[in-house]
């Protein structure tokens, strides 16, 4: 077939800018074979439709030159071969009916989840009221008040020494505020206001004081314990004067 003048100016707008066919395949992911025909005007050879098309704007934008003008020449090259694209290749445009069918069906499904969300927070709602409610009713009942409910009118302070390296792992209310060794001698205070949670490697080496008052062991000595400490442990005041 007799090449005409688009596949030549493509060629030599290819080669004056020394790029070679293997650099525009790479650059734009077009087979060399489709490369090739397009040069060589073989459309035979080329998928057709809007692929060529496709190829021909690539190959414009890589070598810098102007798209539309580059499709011009090749949409007169082409002429009488040109075979528009069939409908099959035209990708279906949903109607408006289906479109708002679409919109009605997504808002319908976001009014529901927000529906299901308030309902579900205010049954969460009223469970906690309910509990609470129910708490408190017994408490004034049984004439006890829960940790939970009210904490400790004062503040623990737990002090921590050890007779020799030891480790110490403290938590206060739960948070952990201690977790390494204590060397001999050394002294550590802690507060909280509920309780504290004391494990030790040596369970006879470490000294604990509960607002100066002395707690029992963790365990015994050589082994690892652990021991819960709270309000509850601590001996009530004696009243009166201690001195003879």
């Amino acid at each position: 077939m007799a090449r005409g003048n688009f596949g030549e100016r493509l060629k030599r707008e290819r080669e004056l800018r020394e790029v070679s066919p293997n650099e525009v395949v790479v650059a734009t992911r077009i087979s060399l074979r489709f490369l090739e025909a397009l040069e060589n005007e073989d459309w035979e050879k080329l998928p057709g439709g809007v692929f060529n098309r496709g190829f021909v704007r690539a190959i414009a934008r890589y070598l810098g030159l102007d798209e539309e003008n580059l499709l011009a020449e090749y949409d007169l090259a082409r002429g009488d071969q040109s075979v528009p694209a069939s409908p099959e290749n035209r990708i279906p445009q949903p109607s408006k009916s289906v479109a708002v069918a679409l919109a009605l069906g997504a808002l319908i499904l976001i009014v529901a989840l927000v529906a299901a969300g308030v309902y579900g927070w205010r049954r969460y709602s009223a469970n906690r009221r309910a509990k609470s409610s129910a708490s408190v009713t017994f408490e004034s009942l049984t004439g006890v008040q829960h940790a939970s409910v009210k904490p400790a009118e004062f503040p623990l302070d737990l002090s921590v020494s050890t007779s020799k390296p030891t480790h110490v792992r403290v938590l206060a209310d739960g948070k952990p505020v201690l977790d390494s060794n204590i060397m001999r001698g050394e002294n550590r205070h802690f507060s909280a206001q509920t309780s504290f949670e004391v494990t030790a490697t040596d369970s006879g080496a470490v000294l604990l004081e509960l607002n100066g008052q002395a707690m029992p062991p963790i365990g015994s000595p050589g082994a690892s314990g652990t021991i819960v400490l709270g309000s509850k442990d601590l001996r009530p005041a004696t009243s009166g004067n201690s001195q003879p």
